[in-house]
């Protein structure tokens, strides 16, 4: 579907289509048109136009199909749907439109964060030729990249997001990422976490059943309680993977998934009403 054949849908529909919002959509041509204003044009002029260039870096992250069968809707050639992407993503990422507010963000004192919650994801991606161990996710029980991300509990907004090696320990990757917390935010972990205390003293994590043993009445509802504010974390993995190229097995290069993740992550709009969308 074509930029000019989407515009009779609704916003509802068109955000099925691509993934995100007509106003993201909107945004995401703007920087694209102010960032090619002031180039020199040279050789032949572009087959599709800025908004159709658009709609293939979004059909692919969305729906994650080949090249070659994305080149033949748009009766281009491979190479060119490949450079589109690539061309697209560099471009949004280096305008810092979406930008996430990072780790740093979390301490800033005059913008103290009330509560986060803190959760991985897993990307099975394919068997890798070299290092197989290193990606191998004892879970999952299979080659995975991990996507730690840190959501601030009242806006839905997403902090920051670190990534790892599937065989690496949720726990090791809260180390490894520096992200520490203002001492006067509280946390919200799951048992992964185990020894986060040691960087951070109000953090919350679910009690864990003795050895032999078995957790009380309040024990078990504290839990669920704990649970029951957690569950916002799930619901944001799962509108990110809404991009199939974070659910589907990974067919890319590792080092480009970090980018992705971040651009994907930025595009993620927060409390998403549905009076909005049935506009």
């Amino acid at each position: 579907m074509h930029y000019k054949q989407s515009k009779r849908l609704s916003n509802r529909e068109f955000k099925r289509l691509v993934g995100v919002q007509r106003k993201t959509f909107d945004e995401m041509v703007q920087v694209i048109q102010e960032s090619t204003r002031d180039k020199l044009s040279r050789g032949c002029p572009s087959k599709l136009s800025i908004e159709n260039q658009v709609l293939v870096c979004l059909q692919y992250l969305r729906e994650y199909r080949t090249y070659f069968h994305i080149a033949l809707d748009w009766d281009v050639s491979e190479s060119t749907v490949c450079r589109i992407v690539h061309n697209i993503e560099n471009i949004i990422i280096s305008s810092r439109r979406f930008r996430l507010g990072g780790k740093k963000s979390l301490l800033i004192s005059s913008k103290i964060l009330r509560t986060v919650v803190m959760d991985v994801t897993e990307t099975p991606i394919e068997r890798p030729k070299q290092g197989q161990k290193r990606f191998y996710s004892g879970k999952k029980k299979r080659h995975t990249l991990k996507s730690q991300l840190v959501i601030d509990l009242e806006t839905r907004e997403i902090c920051c997001i670190a990534q790892a090696k599937g065989r690496n320990h949720d726990y090791r990757l809260f180390v490894n990422s520096k992200v520490r917390f203002h001492p006067e935010t509280e946390s919200l972990e799951d048992s992964g976490y185990q020894g986060i205390a040691k960087f951070h003293k109000n953090s919350r994590l679910p009690k864990k059943k003795p050895k032999g043993g078995k957790l009380n009445y309040q024990d078990k509802r504290s839990n669920r309680a704990l649970a029951s504010r957690r569950v916002v974390v799930e619901h944001i993995n799962r509108r990110l993977k809404v991009f199939r190229i974070l659910s589907q097995p990974y067919r890319n290069r590792g080092k480009r998934f970090g980018l992705r993740s971040h651009l994907i992550a930025g595009l993620y709009i927060p409390l998403l009403s549905i009076s909005e969308l049935s506009k």
